[in-house]
């Protein structure tokens, strides 16, 4: 069983997290790590044991950290392995896509490049915006999270891999932000599109 449990997450799910944790292991510490800054306090302390969970974060966890940990750290990525990288659901809404969904790896220092160990997909609903696709891609991780939580609490073995592998070019926020620009010779249809796609 895990000695402790890292969360790296906002305030709420982290919350939410820490008690369905506790279920499947009654009195299991759990540390909520809203930033880098907190992680790296969390884990100044060697600590055998020790288990990282990243929930829907753009925290890069440095190559240090991951190594200290003694063990696979796991990353809830909103996106399929076919969409790797930030914002993915912009970049899915835009290029039509019909079904999405969303990822658990192993983390590793290069962003989305980890061993898969789960996937869940959705249909995306006609005329969704990214807003519609992010909080359905929310909503399966935090299924997901409640069906590997028993492992997580109990198990101190890595979790075996899905079969599945990224692919696909890695979507970054600069990419996102140059999308969100409209150009002086661009049609109607094509602003619609990129303002349901990236706001």
């Amino acid at each position: 069983m895990p000695s402790e449990i890292l969360l790296l997450s906002g305030e709420l799910e982290s919350i939410h997290m820490a008690a369905v944790l506790d279920r499947h292991s009654p009195g299991l510490p759990v540390v909520g790590c809203p930033d880098l800054a907190a992680l790296r306090e969390a884990t100044a302390e060697a600590k055998s044991g020790r288990r990282l969970i990243a929930f829907c974060t753009d925290v890069i966890v440095p190559a240090d950290v991951l190594e200290g940990l003694g063990g696979p750290a796991y990353n809830f990525h909103p996106g399929p392995p076919e969409y790797p990288g930030s914002q993915v659901a912009c970049f899915a809404v835009y290029e039509g896509v019909r079904e999405f969904g969303v990822t658990v790896h192993e983390m590793s220092p290069a962003v989305d490049s980890g061993r898969i160990v789960a996937v869940r997909r959705f249909p995306v609903p006609q005329d969704a915006k990214f807003m519609d696709v992010e909080i359905l891609a929310y909503k399966t991780m935090l299924a997901l999270f409640e069906e590997l939580a028993p492992h997580f609490a109990t198990d101190d073995r890595p979790l075996p891999p899905s079969g599945d592998a990224w692919s696909g070019p890695v979507r970054t926020k600069a990419m996102a932000e140059k999308f969100r620009e409209v150009e002086a010779d661009m049609d109607e249809a094509e602003i619609v599109r990129r303002y349901r796609a990236f706001g």
